[in-house]
């Protein structure tokens, strides 16, 4: 079984939450097949904005709720897309003893 693999801590330029719960910083999960279920994987490639929204409460850490990944800043959003669209990008990385001697 695979490690999960995580994008570097994204750093909120504004932060989201209610009353005292402020999320400054959140990590995202490379997405598993049954967390794109209902999502066009175009749609997140291209950063659409819904798609995007959709997916941040089921990969991310702290798990944010879809109100608050609708409230994120323009920029935090993009932020998040683009890391998303790398992640649907590249293919995972072998750990090291699985990698094949060259």
């Amino acid at each position: 079984m695979s490690q999960p693999i995580y994008s570097d801590p994204i750093e909120l330029a504004t932060p989201v939450g209610t009353g005292k719960t402020k999320i400054t910083s959140i990590t995202l999960r490379r997405p598993g097949s049954g967390e794109l279920r209902g999502l066009k994987l175009a749609d997140l490639v291209q950063g659409d904005v819904n798609a995007v929204i959709r997916l941040l409460p089921r990969i991310s850490q702290p798990t944010l709720v879809e109100q608050e990944a609708a409230a994120l800043d323009a920029y935090d959003l993009t932020r998040c897309a683009d890391e998303i669209a790398v992640f649907l990008q590249t293919p995972p990385q072998k750990p090291a003893a699985e990698a094949s001697p060259e």
